[in-house]
Formats: C-alpha cells, sequence, structure tokens
C-alpha cells in the first residue's frame, strides 16, 4: 500500500509545480507568487525533487519569477534558494538544459544587487542584463528570438510551451506577447529550425526568425520557405533584443490575454496547502 500511495504522490507534484510555472508566465502574477509564504520554499524544495521534470519545470517558475525585478533580493536571500541552485547545477546526474537553466536563474539573481546600484540608468541595467543572458557561465547555450503568428492568446502559448519543452536542447523561453514573439536559449548545438517545426506542428503557428542585419535593422528570416539563408543565419551573433517591449504595451497585453489575478490568488493558496502537506508534516 506504502507504494500506491508514493505513485500516486508524482503526478500531483508535477502537477502542481507546472501550475506554478503556467502562473508565474503571466507577469501579473509574478509578485503575488514570490510574496506568498508557500510558494517560493516550494518552489526552492522542487529543486531536490528525484523526477528531473518536476525539477525543470520548478526551474522554469523561478526563471520567470526572476524576470520581475523587484522579485531579484527576496528570491536571492530566500533560505536554501542559491545554495540549491548550486546543487542543480553541480549534481553529475542534472541533465544538461537543466544544469544551464539552473546557472541562468543563478546568474540573475547573483547579479540583482549590482543591478540596483544604478537602477537610474535603465540602459546600463538592460546592457548588462543582455550579458547575463548570454551569459559567461553558458557558454554552451544560445538565444534564438522568434516571431510567431497566431501568438494572441493564453491558451496558444500554452500550446507553444508544450511543443518547444518536448525537444531536446531548449533550456527557457520568455514571451513577449505584446509583440508575438519568443526568446529561446537552447543548447549551441540544436539548430533553430527544430523549433520551428515544433511550432509548426500546433497547426495553430508559424514560427519566423528574428534576426539583426549589418546596420541593425531586424529582419524576419522565415524558416520553411528559405533553407539556404537560415543555413547562414545559425552563425549570427546571438543577440538579445535590447528594445523589449515596454512594459506599458507588455501590461495591456496580458489584461488583453485574460489574465485572472483573483483566479491565481486562490489558486496560490491551494498550491500553497497542497506544499505544506507534501514537505512540512
Amino acid at each position: 500500500e506504502k507504494m500506491n500511495s508514493t505513485m500516486s504522490e508524482e503526478p500531483d507534484a508535477l502537477s502542481v509545480v507546472n501550475q506554478l510555472r503556467d502562473l508565474a508566465a503571466d507577469p501579473l502574477n509574478r509578485r503575488a507568487i514570490v510574496q506568498d509564504q508557500g510558494c517560493l520554499p516550494g518552489l526552492i524544495l522542487f529543486l531536490d525533487h528525484p523526477n528531473p521534470p518536476v525539477v525543470h519545470s520548478a526551474l522554469l517558475a523561478l526563471r520567470y519569477l526572476a524576470e520581475c525585478r523587484a522579485n531579484r533580493e527576496k528570491m536571492k536571500s530566500e533560505l536554501g534558494m542559491m545554495l540549491s541552485l548550486q546543487n542543480v547545477i553541480q549534481k553529475t546526474t542534472t541533465p544538461g538544459e537543466t544544469k544551464l537553466l539552473a546557472s541562468e536563474v543563478y546568474d540573475i539573481l547573483q547579479s540583482s544587487n549590482m543591478s540596483d546600484m544604478d537602477s537610474v540608468n535603465e540602459m546600463n541595467y538592460r546592457r548588462r542584463k543582455a550579458q547575463f543572458f548570454l551569459g559567461s557561465t553558458n557558454k554552451r547555450a544560445k538565444t534564438v528570438v522568434l516571431h510567431i503568428d497566431g501568438l494572441d492568446d493564453s491558451s496558444r502559448r500554452n500550446l507553444c510551451e508544450e511543443a518547444l519543452l518536448k525537444i531536446k536542447g531548449v533550456i527557457s523561453f520568455t514571451f513577449q506577447m505584446a509583440v508575438q514573439r519568443c526568446v529561446v536559449r537552447i543548447r549551441s548545438d540544436l539548430k533553430a529550425e527544430a523549433l520551428a517545426t515544433a511550432i509548426a506542428s500546433t497547426k495553430v503557428m508559424k514560427a519566423q526568425q528574428v534576426v539583426k542585419s549589418e546596420s541593425g535593422e531586424e529582419m524576419l528570416v522565415p524558416f520553411q520557405d528559405a533553407p539556404v539563408e537560415v543555413e547562414q543565419n545559425t552563425d549570427l551573433p546571438e543577440y538579445l533584443p535590447e528594445d523589449e517591449s515596454p512594459t506599458k504595451e507588455q501590461d495591456k497585453a496580458v489584461s488583453r490575454v485574460g489574465s485572472h489575478p483573483e483566479g491565481a490568488a486562490s489558486w496560490l493558496s491551494t498550491a500553497a496547502n497542497f506544499l505544506s502537506r507534501s514537505f512540512y508534516w
């Protein structure tokens, strides 16, 4: 009987952490999740979970939460956070993508107080942020920016997320719904075409790659229609768009896709209850 109870808890942990990841994907929920008593400690405990998908999903949730600058100090000082991230990075059994994602989260949090000293200078912050993402520790990762036709509501975003999560070599992704973009971090040996194929498999969306020309102009390069050009694109310098969509624009888009902070709040209390049941008795 003992055996059965552990087996039945397994999908529970994964579904709870996936729910948290989906909530954290919405910028309007990020402050609330970090302020909640149970969620951050729960996510940290998930980093030690024996099931690798649980760990990866918890890291994606943390990666989303760390996008909100106001969350970083609290996350960094949360008991066990930095230590657990280090454990994930150092554990020999951790899959490569998960290591890279953990080191990305670690870098962002580690540098948080540095950004705050001159937060007045937004440009400096952005430049530095671009450097973290192309990260000193992440030599084996690259950034691909996709423009996704059809990425216009949260159910499409979930479809897109599911498709990307199936690809070996995808580390993390950030959606900029206002401009129908997805910034994807992938291992350097993964071809960007694989992302386009996965997104095309949803049947309702199609991806193009956003690249910068010599003069710094952004261009959209279709994947399917121009195989020869795509070959060359793999060598383009990695970059992170500095002119990310302004927050106002972002919030408008988020509210348009129907965010329900109240729903999130009630869900958070359910998650916190689950976490306290699982870990603290």
